[in-house]
């Protein structure tokens, strides 16, 4: 165990992680699904930021960067993988 004997590991997700933050506790049910409620109004908002890959001034940046032949060798490496 990575992370030291005893350890309690759980995973989550952004949104529960957030409404805890503002509880100060892992919410029940009930309150997920109210703050869940407001995220899901603005839903197509909020979460376009995450499809980055097709925001135009990600991909006219993206367009600009250089990559090492070192890196393209190494990325098609693992590929192959």
């Amino acid at each position: 165990n990575r992370l030291g004997q005893g350890s309690n590991v759980y995973l989550a997700s952004a949104e529960l992680a957030a409404i805890a933050a503002i509880e100060g506790r892992l919410p029940t049910v009930e309150e997920y699904r109210k703050y869940m409620e407001e995220v899901d109004s603005t839903a197509s908002d909020t979460y376009r930021y995450l499809n980055f890959d097709e925001l135009p001034d990600f991909v006219e940046s993206a367009g600009t960067v250089e990559i090492s032949g070192e890196m393209r060798e190494a990325a098609q490496r693992l590929d192959a993988n």
